[in-house]
């Protein structure tokens, strides 16, 4: 068994295309391997700007041999009377590729044949790699592919070597105009030389001894330890920002963190708008005090170890200060415009070119967060000290998209709807309308923080549906992997909203209500749009509910009944997967299953009242009684939101129905009496059918 160790080695790679290609990397290695019946233990990665690399342990020289039994012709015509092989048996012979004389006889339930084992010998793994890796090199896939010279093979950036190596052997091929061999490179200013590799064991120690972290876990931990001591020199402390440490890890390979300043002036810039600049533009660390206070500081990360720091430092120095200086000009230009007047400006902001400008969008959003409004529940609203939230949220509403004007959104994108906040503030706008601006845009990103106020919460759920519903009205249905609109995202945004703020308003009402801002429809085309929508929000429902750990048949038996309402949705899904567990569950399906389906064979048949003077049997008044005392209990419990209770109370019919199942035939002979007998177990049937569909469980 020997290590094999692959690396290609390339002018510098994006730092957002290194993790997902040597995860596709190590994935498509691996499943080479067994494909081609290589035997392997596990991979690792390594990678920095100028590299990437794969590591697979214990690789077999030889692939594994494979052993087969062909079955020949029947052994009488094999062999004649003298036991001498015919030429049938000759011919199977050479057919499998084995001497006539290690044929068998083998007895079969047809009788005896001819029967020859073949082994297909397995190859060096060495000949095999040479056509692997070089499949393996173009299959990785990058957002973006170029191509260079006159070569015919695309890749992120220019490859200009590779390494592969099976223990001490090289794995010779061509790629391009690249032969591979065991030479790797050092850090590019600080060892920029030839590195050979006399096995691959030897790669990580060999590479750190020229300046070149490529473990990606090593070279981050250095990373963070030193912008940490950076930073506790400066008197302060980094700024958490997970993310921008995994950037950084992959812009250098060998992180050597400097401090620098900044002047104290720019500090009157918000916060944001400063770590906006340091962040995007310029990957740099800002740095604030004990009180998280932003000091006029920053740390940045050089690739090579600086002579000099101090004069690094300056050099970083005057590349933000002109960032900065930008920034604080666009901000102060910013605020000698008035937040009414950039709604104004947003008449001439395309939103999208079938459904009109941001202003119009505005216009729709504000009647909705209006509908909405006036459906939460004014003790909740009064109970968080909002004595007015229609006009609050109203007002948050026309302002929500006027950030989007501003210069500093223009050059820092990223803060639309902070800066919305932030000039709302500044205007002596309320506290709840400034921080419903901000939060309207959330969930940002698939886990990311929900609104916080009230009001931000109505403002996302109205802005969220006029997207969804303005383009499916407009024809722009994402299909498949394609969701250029990213609908998907809020549809689910607005589910968990709902269920975070436990908004119980109708989920269908407000897909009408947003609906009724695009006119211009047929009836019918306004209705078939709106099933489509929310057909499009139950699927994202039934996927969340999926991720929660529901089970696939519980949430198909519940959202075909009812998905109206989201919290109510939720709380029904974990009450029948309570009643799933209990040990008698299966029988209790199976009686209701036997319900539905008796009614579904009846074809034709229509509901009707229940005759009691029709009953014949004494199971019949029992269930008729057993019905009508849970029906109002259950009623009560569903409307109190007490779907535990609920459950258990229809649960309870179950003997009732089995004994009335035992003692009667529902589809008699007598035609008044079946109708009668269907007609009780409609009643039934259309208890339990108020909670979930117990058809589409599995039992």
């Amino acid at each position: 068994m020997d290590n094999l160790l692959l690396e290609i080695g390339a002018e510098e790679i994006p730092a957002g295309y290194i993790k997902p290609a040597l995860e596709a990397l190590s994935a498509t290695l691996l499943q080479k391997l067994t494909e081609a019946r290589i035997e392997h233990g596990s991979a690792r990665v390594y990678g920095t700007p100028r590299r990437l690399t794969v590591n697979v342990e214990n690789v077999a020289r030889k692939q594994k041999s494979i052993r087969s039994e062909v079955i020949g012709p029947p052994a009488k015509v094999g062999f004649d009377e003298s036991g001498k092989p015919t030429m049938a048996a000759q011919k199977f012979a050479e057919k499998v590729g084995v001497p006539v004389n290690k044929l068998a006889i083998k007895e079969t339930p047809r009788g005896s044949y001819l029967v020859a084992e073949k082994v297909e010998r397995g190859l060096a793994t060495q000949t095999l790699l040479k056509e692997i890796l070089p499949q393996i090199i173009l299959s990785i896939p990058f957002p973006k592919k170029m191509r260079w010279a006159d070569l015919d093979i695309e890749f992120a950036r220019p490859i200009h070597r590779i390494l592969a190596l099976l223990g001490k052997s090289i794995v010779s091929f061509h790629l391009g105009n690249i032969k591979s061999g065991r030479y790797t490179s050092g850090h590019s200013f600080m060892a920029p030389g030839k590195i050979k590799l006399d096995a691959a064991d030897d790669y990580l120690e060999k590479l750190r001894s020229a300046w070149v972290l490529a473990d990606i876990g090593e070279r981050r931990t250095m990373l963070e330890r030193g912008i940490a001591e950076v930073a506790q020199k400066l008197g302060g402390r980094i700024l958490p920002d997970d993310e921008l440490v995994d950037i950084v890890t992959n812009l250098v390979e060998y992180p050597v963190p400097v401090a620098g300043k900044f002047d104290e002036v720019f500090l009157e810039v918000p916060d944001e708008v400063l770590i906006n600049a340091m962040r995007e533009h310029q990957k740099y660390f800002a740095v604030v005090d004990e009180d998280n206070q932003l000091m006029p500081s920053f740390i940045a990360v050089n690739n090579t170890a600086a002579r000099d720091l101090v004069l690094a430092a300056k050099g970083h120095e005057r590349v933000l200060r002109a960032r900065l200086a930008d920034a604080q000009f666009f901000y102060q230009g910013d605020l000698e415009v008035g937040d009414d007047d950039r709604v104004e400006k947003l008449k001439r902001v395309l939103f999208q070119a079938k459904l009109g400008t941001m202003y119009e969008k505005i216009e729709r959003v504000s009647k909705i967060t209006e509908y909405l409004a006036d459906l939460v529940d004014f003790e909740t609203a009064s109970d968080t000290g909002i004595l007015d939230l229609k006009a609050q949220v109203t007002r948050a509403a026309r302002l929500s998209k006027a950030d989007l004007v501003s210069q500093v959104v223009g050059e820092f994108p990223k803060l639309q709807g902070v800066m919305g906040r932030i000039y709302a503030t500044v205007s002596g706008e309320l506290p709840m309308v400034a921080a419903a601006i901000e939060e309207h845009y959330r969930p940002v990103y698939s886990g990311g923080p929900l609104p916080e106020t009230l009001a931000g919460a109505i403002l996302s759920i109205a802005d969220k549906i006029d997207s969804i519903c303005g383009c499916f009205s407009a024809g722009l249905i994402p299909t498949g992997a394609s969701d250029p609109y990213a609908l998907r995202r809020q549809g689910i945004g607005i589910i968990q909203i709902m269920r975070d703020k436990n908004f119980s308003f109708s989920l269908r009402e407000l897909i009408q209500i947003s609906m009724a801002q695009f006119g211009g429809k047929s009836d019918q085309e306004s209705t078939d749009l709106i099933e489509n929508v929310y057909r499009f929000l139950q699927n994202r429902i039934a996927h969340l509910l999926a991720e929660d750990g529901s089970s696939k048949d519980t949430i198909a038996a519940v959202l075909s009944v009812s998905s109206n309402h989201i919290p109510q949705t939720w709380s029904r899904v974990g009450a029948l997967e309570k009643l799933k567990a209990k040990p008698d569950f299966e029988t209790l399906a199976v009686a209701f299953k036997r319900v539905v389906n008796i009614i579904k064979k009846a074809g034709d048949f229509q509901a009707a009242d229940v005759d009691p003077t029709l009953f014949q049997d004494e199971s019949e008044p029992a269930l008729l009684s057993a019905y009508e005392s849970v029906k109002q209990k259950v009623e009560d419990d569903l409307q109190k939101d007490r779907f535990d209770q609920a459950l258990l109370e229809i649960a309870s019919l179950r003997d009732t129905v089995d004994a009335f199942f035992e003692e009667v035939m529902v589809m008699t002979d007598d035609m008044d009496v079946r109708r009668n007998r269907l007609a009780l177990l409609a009643l039934i049937a259309a208890l339990f059918g108020e909670f979930a569909d117990f058809s589409k469980l599995s039992t």
